[in-house]
């Protein structure tokens, strides 16, 4: 009977940690034709810039598929219809650099922040994103690649 149990908690603690390590199965292939991908700069001020991340397909999206989320550069931002056939993210990317106060004793440095280093949820190029979208209540990711930035 002990034999068992260890046996029953031993199967139920290995299927727990798989479900723990799952990745997400990127497709490659769209159920709709694709247009183009593109991205374009524009500089906000001084210390911060915007990405816009344009989605443009051939024909108007169809009703049963709903785009999400978009990741890109480090970064992930929710998708916003332009026109049926037409898709925008942005993305805002901040130029500004702390100053550090580097000395020999240790006390002066107190007041350093700490970098803050995000995690990415995806190992891509910075030519590549991933598109998050949902087919029939169903959430797929599409491995966009050949991401070019296409000027103002």
């Amino acid at each position: 009977m002990k034999g068992y149990k260890i046996i029953f908690f031993s199967v139920i603690t290995a299927i727990s940690l798989t479900f723990c390590a799952m990745k997400h199965e990127l497709q490659t292939e769209f159920p709709q034709e694709i247009q183009s991908v593109f991205y374009q700069k524009v500089k906000k001020d001084t210390e911060s810039s915007v990405i816009n991340f344009y989605i443009e397909f051939k024909k108007p999206l169809a009703a049963n598929i709903k785009l999400e989320k978009i990741y890109f550069h480090n970064q992930e931002s929710l998708v916003q219809e332009i026109t049926p056939k037409d898709f925008k993210s942005s993305f805002l990317q901040s130029n500004k650099k702390e100053d550090l106060i580097m000395d020999i004793n240790p006390t002066k440095e107190y007041c350093n922040k700490a970098p803050i280093i995000s995690k990415t949820k995806f190992d891509i190029k910075s030519t590549e994103a991933v598109l998050k979208y949902k087919l029939k209540n169903k959430t797929y990711y599409l491995k966009i690649s050949n991401v070019f930035e296409k000027p103002l």
